[in-house]
């Protein structure tokens, strides 16, 4: 007699086995919808950590149409526009590691909140406290610091009003605020630039709670400017470079990338028209065993890339034929070593700035 229980009649996606642990390393795909609504002709837009920066460079490759709302000059070739801080996300920002950080740059663009910390002066330059790597050498003058800051967020305004997709990568949950006003720096003072102040700036571990409600807050703020907008969130897989923790940094990313997680669960569940999209099981499940990272166990290798890319458009884009060259395969133990597409490519990333 056939048994009867929930398990019976379950698809194959729901059985480890079937899903994952008898299927060739390339073929795993975690996705179980395809909403499939992203046309060549949509805005994307993109904000978020190191990893999101995969995402834009491989959309602009199989000709879609990622969003630059803040752009140099078209004279300038993208290794000019990469090292002064364009094309890297839609706008001039720099890397946006925590959902605070996304909250506040909105509120800053639409004038509603103004950081006390308006600039640094170091070295005889002039640094955006909020944007301190995107201006290579600094500002020679305050007044040009403060133009191109109200241009950029100006910018801003135009790529959350005009996007139609917007892609945010969560990072970190570890941050570093001033004590004043609560801002969030987008790496401590201090190491790339400023003066660290311990009386100015804290450390911050952000909880599950305080980033959920960043994200509704956000959510809403971007729905009022923009309703049509769609939004998918990611999870980066990239490491912590470092943690102020008191605790080893494997304990601490796993801690971070945890809450993360749950937190895009969370909002992929209570609003319509917003997606997790799993980059971050992707990379780091077991059934890729650490060949999807380059050998310092960090950065993520473009078959890593790959992968995600393929399953990304496979389920998102409504039309493409762009598939990823497939996992090398082996035999070999020292498989995660000695891969054969152990080239990645290097991405704007602040945080790695901490490691001295």
């Amino acid at each position: 007699m056939k048994k009867k229980h929930p398990y019976i009649d379950l698809p194959d996606y729901a059985f480890w086995s079937r899903s994952v642990g008898k299927v060739a390393v390339e073929d795993i795909d975690p996705v179980v919808f395809s909403p499939k609504f992203i046309k060549r002709e949509h805005r994307i837009a993109t904000a978020g950590s190191c990893f999101a920066q995969h995402l834009a460079r491989r959309l602009s490759l199989i000709g879609y149409n990622y969003y630059i709302s803040e752009d140099i000059s078209p004279v300038f070739g993208d290794a000019v526009a990469k090292e002064q801080g364009y094309r890297v996300f839609s706008a001039r920002y720099g890397n946006i590691y925590t959902a605070r950080q996304l909250l506040q740059l909105f509120k800053r663009a639409y004038g509603t909140i103004t950081p006390e910390d308006d600039h640094w002066n170091t070295k005889h330059v002039y640094v955006d406290p909020l944007r301190p790597t995107v201006q290579p050498g600094g500002y020679k003058t305050l007044s040009e610091l403060r133009g191109d800051r109200e241009h950029h967020l100006k910018c801003v305004r135009e790529m959350f009003e005009g996007l139609d997709v917007f892609i945010f990568t969560l990072g970190l949950t570890e941050s570093w605020i001033s004590t004043v006003d609560g801002i969030v720096y987008p790496i401590c003072p201090g190491v790339s630039d400023g003066v660290f102040n311990p009386d100015k700036h804290k450390f911050h571990n952000f909880t599950y709670d305080e980033i959920l409600s960043d994200m509704r807050e956000f959510i809403d703020l971007l729905r009022g400017v923009n309703p049509l907008s769609r939004v998918i969130l990611t999870v980066s897989p990239v490491p912590l470079a470092a943690t102020k923790e008191k605790q080893h940094v494997l304990v601490a990313t796993t801690y971070s990338k945890s809450v993360l997680r749950v937190v895009c669960e969370t909002i992929s569940q209570e609003y319509k028209d917003i997606y997790y999209f799993p980059s971050y099981e992707i990379v780091t499940g077991q059934h890729a065993a650490g060949a999807y990272y380059a050998s310092n166990l960090r950065d993520i290798a473009e078959i890593g890339v790959d992968h995600v890319m393929r399953v990304f458009s496979r389920h998102f884009l409504a039309s493409s034929s762009q598939e990823a060259a497939p996992i090398v395969k082996t035999n070999d133990s020292d498989f995660r070593i000695r891969q054969a597409s152990e080239a990645f490519v290097e991405v704007e990333c602040d945080e790695q700035l901490l490691e001295g």
